[in-house]
């Protein structure tokens, strides 16, 4: 049985995602895909394997999209400038992508390789960004490891409508961020 035309990994991935987005990672099933894509769920089989495939698939692609994104804030931005850069970008990945950032958030599986990759270019890029601050490897693993939670922590409430008060989100998460930085400054080294 031959792969339907115009029907590839990338296309299912996109539609899946936009699932995801929408509906949220629940709603994401062969058989929705099937129904988006105007396919039956068999011929997805040529492309993923099965549901966790799918889904493999769609954490690998949330994490090269939030990747690039924050990827290309660091192009112009250093040290503090950076690091706000950042975590604006992260939010904003959140926002647009809810779905498809839950999916992000899973450890990777260590046999699976092009996620492990995927997982350990964001870390690196993450470490990088703090060249600016002096911190040996190990203290940025855990800085990064701070910093991401401070941007999910953030993120998740928001998305739980947990932000109810007359404040801009986005100017606390200004503030936040600011405040995490002010901290490494009077970190030991």
């Amino acid at each position: 049985m031959s792969p339907r035309r115009g029907l590839d990994l990338m296309v299912i991935v996109e539609a899946a995602a936009a699932i995801a987005d929408e509906h949220g990672v629940q709603d994401v099933t062969l058989a929705s895909l099937a129904q988006k894509l105007g396919v039956r769920s068999p011929s997805l089989y040529n492309h993923v394997n099965g549901l966790k495939g799918l889904r493999n698939q769609l954490a690998i692609y949330g994490l090269k999209k939030l990747t690039l994104m924050m990827n290309e804030v660091l192009e112009n931005n250093t040290g503090d400038e950076a690091m706000h850069a950042v975590a604006s970008a992260y939010i904003s990945f959140a926002r647009l992508h809810p779905g498809l950032y839950e999916l992000t958030l899973r450890s990777p599986d260590d046999d699976d390789a092009e996620y492990v990759a995927c997982a350990q270019q964001l870390v690196e890029m993450l470490i990088n960004m703090l060249s600016h601050y002096k911190l040996d490897y190990d203290t940025s693993i855990h800085i990064v490891r701070g910093f991401r939670s401070l941007l999910h922590g953030f993120a998740s409430i928001e998305q739980k409508g947990g932000f109810g008060m007359s404040q801009s989100p986005n100017d606390s998460i200004k503030i936040i961020v600011q405040t995490y930085i002010n901290g490494l400054r009077f970190h030991p080294q």
